[in-house]
């Protein structure tokens, strides 16, 4: 019968729900647990808690990921065994406790991270600073289970706008949710994270492209193990020097996932309203009970939020019910949007 080593494990993330997890698992199908800390194309590295390999998946696993419109993502536990020359193969995937996804340009799920404890949303204190963009990420991660972190990078370069930063998040935010700012070279400023870092924690480091999320990564780490680039000076965005999702084994016992960055940010799940709480509950006080929060008379939600924060809550909604539409829903609102186009070209013409 195999035994787990729960140390050793640990060091790469192994919680007592997922060992729990693992040892269902073997009541029926043994294999060495190994933590997946790269996808590519073909294969996926993954960690024993000592060492890294290089796995294949075996066909059953494989069309098992397919029928049930699944796919690896890092941070994934798996069951895997080496044949007689060598090589590894994954033969079973432990299901998650917690999947962060988003939805890409096509409306499809896309899961980026898997089993994570915390979310560190690191946005920069200038022009990178977003309060709309960290709204979407506040209601991925909300809507995952995951606990969110919010990162203030570059506070050695901006802290003349910290407060003022502070303030309008304050306006923002939800209650209660950790704010830190940081300069992301500087271990000790670093530091202030500690209490998110205690061993066999995983995080992930979400946020746009030069914001500072590897190099965020890389002091966590003590080594510059992560490329980092510069940003441009109109707008703030940096090229995405960090091209793949990876894990890494911090020196204090935790384990961190460094991620791209990325433009178009969707939540993929039922995650509108998360992060919004403000809204939720002011909604509850409304004149009429399927208020749109638009030109309705006694509209406690228009009155006691502002005004860019219900919009982005509005887009978001919007959003999330136009990816929950089947193809032939699709297909009659394109035909509406078209039919209310021409209309309006009509009435310009005739105007």
């Amino acid at each position: 019968m195999q035994e787990l080593d729960f140390d050793r494990l640990r060091s790469i993330g192994l919680s007592a729900a997922m060992a729990q997890s693992i040892a269902t698992a073997w009541q029926t199908t043994p294999g060495a647990p190994l933590r997946v800390t790269e996808v590519h194309r073909e294969t996926v590295r993954a960690s024993d808690g000592v060492a890294e390999l290089t796995l294949r998946l075996l066909p059953r696993l494989q069309r098992s990921l397919v029928d049930d419109a699944e796919s690896l993502a890092v941070g994934d536990w798996l069951l895997a065994e080496a044949d007689r020359f060598g090589d590894w193969w994954a033969h079973t995937r432990i299901p998650p406790q917690t999947l962060l996804a988003r939805r890409d340009t096509h409306g499809l799920p896309q899961v980026f991270a898997s089993n994570v404890d915390t979310a560190l949303l690191v946005m920069g204190l200038d022009a990178d600073f977003s309060p709309r963009r960290l709204e979407r990420y506040l209601a991925l991660v909300l809507g995952s289970g995951v606990a969110p972190v919010v990162v203030l990078s570059k506070a050695d370069l901006c802290g003349h706008m910290l407060a003022g930063r502070l303030q309008t998040l304050a306006l923002r935010l939800p209650v209660g949710l950790e704010v830190v700012p940081v300069d992301a070279r500087d271990p000790h400023s670093v530091a202030h994270l500690t209490p998110w870092l205690a061993k066999g924690q995983t995080l992930v480091v979400l946020g746009s492209s030069g914001a500072g999320k590897s190099t965020l990564t890389n002091t966590l780490l003590g080594a510059a193990v992560q490329d980092t680039g510069v940003v441009r000076i109109g707008d703030g965005r940096g090229r995405h020097t960090t091209t793949v999702r990876s894990l890494h084994r911090l020196p204090c016992g935790a384990c961190i996932i460094d991620t791209p960055g990325v433009r178009t940010l969707r939540p993929a799940s039922d995650t509108a309203g998360a992060g919004f709480d403000d809204v939720l509950t002011l909604a509850q006080a409304c004149r009429f009970r399927n208020c749109a929060h638009g030109a309705e008379p006694g509209c406690a939600v228009r009155e006691g939020v502002e005004a860019d924060r219900l919009a982005n809550f509005k887009k978001l909604g919007r959003e999330q019910r136009r990816d929950t539409l089947s193809a032939l829903e699709r297909r009659e609102q394109l035909r509406v949007w078209k039919a209310r186009s021409r209309a309006s070209r009509r009435g310009a013409i005739h105007g």
